[in-house]
């Protein structure tokens, strides 16, 4: 059986949601300390960097992909970052049963992990993934000069 062009690589998707699981878990966990002695973690200043380098990791793990992937590196690059994500969630959700407090998992005023932000976690991932593998694998190919061979126009 011939691989098709659009065919997801296991092992680059594998590896890319590897890493980027392995910055964003313990980025969760940062979080979730600095959640108990902040009264609103939404207007701290705590919360930007937390975010870039949950943006970061989403990046990661679309840059090993694509360096991994041998076909179609964009799209292993965006299934890695939404693979990572996917991953996180059973994280998130045993965060949230250790340290339970009054909180609902999905629903409530305050709830752990509400359907909209994962929503967009699933989205950012996905496009912050793309970008990333696109970005490594233009930096990759070599540059083009001008060679005696080659014509110029002037």
């Amino acid at each position: 059986m011939t691989p098709t062009r659009w065919a997801i690589e296991g092992r680059a998707v594998a590896r890319g949601a590897a890493v980027g699981l392995a910055v964003i878990v313990p980025v969760t966990i940062a979080r979730a300390l600095v959640e108990r002695h902040v009264n609103d973690l939404s207007s701290s200043a705590w919360i930007y960097p937390l975010s870039i380098l949950v943006l970061a990791a989403y990046a990661a793990a679309g840059v090993t992909a694509a360096r991994a992937a041998h076909q179609a590196p964009v799209l292993q690059g965006g299934v890695a970052a939404l693979a990572a994500v996917v991953a996180w969630l059973p994280v998130r959700a045993l965060i949230w049963a250790i340290r339970e407090n009054g909180r609902g998992l999905v629903s409530g005023d305050r709830a752990a992990l509400p359907p909209a932000d994962v929503l967009g976690a699933l989205a950012l991932g996905l496009v912050v993934g793309m970008l990333a593998a696109a970005l490594a694998v233009r930096l990759a190919r070599p540059h083009r000069s001008a060679s005696p061979a080659t014509p110029t126009r002037a």
